[in-house]
């Protein structure tokens, strides 16, 4: 490997690069890596002019042009659709007469789901992979790139490149070989078994919860889905991020890994939905919405199905996404997320590492609170 020539580029789109060798990097097991849901939100328009999430996917190869590491990262106008809120150090360095934006973001967009986001043949390529982004950063004058949600055996490959990491709660749930739903709920305290089947009862009543995946998925649903995504986009963010074309390309090209459960009322209307996405070890919560204000249904289209789901498909968890402290009464367990952060000013990276040796200690408070008030039972 030391006598390698490599080369750093980079691509405009993840579309450039043949899907087998980009897959061949980033592995089967997360799907918000994958060559084909990168490509949907590019070729859907999700990403892309007037989005402020510009492809720029850093590429390194040999001198064949074997592709040996990639990046799946982006130039961004702004921070939104990252869940990792930046705005503070942006609105600092404005004050202190710098520009933030640009900035290169290392990123599923859109998506708060921990993965791989150094996709590599090697772990020796890390270097001159993150040492392409850096010099990237710097020659174009960038304030600095940042990757979210990185998998925690990379976490530490960029800290030995000397990124700073940031530390953030989400909630999953874990399947500890349970059989089924009531075996989950047998780990529970009394009171918290009782409340979750009073809620699952109160969701169930009056509706039918299909679940469908792959081919089974017809654009009718799409439509139907498209207008719960839209009014839960409406209320969360403004304007939605993905363009309706982006769900029929998902159901296009990630084929089973779609899973959308669609609840219908007693008229056989759609009236709400929850689109998940099935990795090789997890289940992964992305999007929800719905037309009708019925109690406790948000939580069982998002939590308790997703868990169905996982223990009959022998998954290890359910990654429900960002925030929501309300999960952890429903089984949901505080773990810790990362993002790792490169910033081309030394002072501004300073102040930074400043403001993060802080925010770490509130971080790390919250967590203890959050693991004493999880609803399982203590022991005997």
């Amino acid at each position: 490997m030391a006598n390698r020539e490599l080369t750093a580029r980079i691509a405009s789109a993840v579309g450039d690069i043949p899907a087998d060798d980009w897959n061949a990097l980033a592995g089967s097991d997360n799907p918000f890596v994958a060559h084909e849901f990168l490509t949907a939100l590019e070729d859907s328009g999700s990403v892309g002019p007037g989005t402020g999430w510009t492809p720029a996917p850093i590429l390194l190869e040999d001198g064949d042009g074997t592709l040996l590491g990639a990046l799946p990262s982006y130039l961004k106008s702004h921070s939104q659709g990252e869940y990792v809120f930046d705005h503070a150090w942006a609105d600092a360095w404005y004050r202190a007469g710098g520009d933030y934006y640009p900035k290169l973001q290392i990123a599923a967009p859109f998506t708060p789901a921990t993965g791989p986001r150094l996709l590599l043949r090697d772990d020796a390529l890390v270097a001159p992979l993150l040492r392409a982004a850096e010099t990237l950063v710097a020659r174009e004058g960038w304030s600095g790139a940042h990757a979210t949600f990185v998998e925690p055996r990379q976490r530490a490959l960029f800290e030995d490149a000397g990124w700073l990491r940031r530390e953030d709660t989400q909630f999953h749930w874990y399947n500890r070989g349970y059989a089924d739903f009531d075996g989950f709920l047998a780990e529970l305290t009394s009171r918290k078994r009782k409340d979750l089947r009073k809620e699952r009862a109160a969701a169930n009543d009056g509706i039918t919860v299909r679940a469908l995946r792959g081919d089974d998925i017809r654009p009718a649903h799409w439509d139907a889905f498209w207008l719960f995504y839209q009014d839960t986009g409406a209320r969360k963010w403004g304007s939605p991020y993905l363009t309706r074309e982006a769900f029929d390309l998902f159901g296009e090209r990630l084929g089973e890994r779609v899973l959308l459960l669609l609840a219908f009322d007693a008229d056989g209307r759609a009236i709400a939905g929850a689109l998940n996405f099935v990795g090789g070890s997890a289940l992964y919560g992305r999007y929800w919405g719905c037309l009708v204000d019925k109690p406790f249904l948000h939580f069982e289209l998002c939590y308790y199905r997703a868990i169905d789901i996982a223990i009959d498909l022998g998954l290890d968890r359910v990654e429900a996404g960002a925030q929501g402290g309300h999960k952890l009464a429903r089984g949901y367990e505080p773990v810790v997320t990362t993002s790792m952060h490169w910033l081309a000013d030394p002072g501004f990276r300073r102040a930074v590492a400043e403001f993060l040796k802080q925010e770490q200690r509130g971080v790390e408070v919250d967590q203890l609170y959050m693991a004493g008030r999880t609803p399982f039972r203590k022991g005997d």
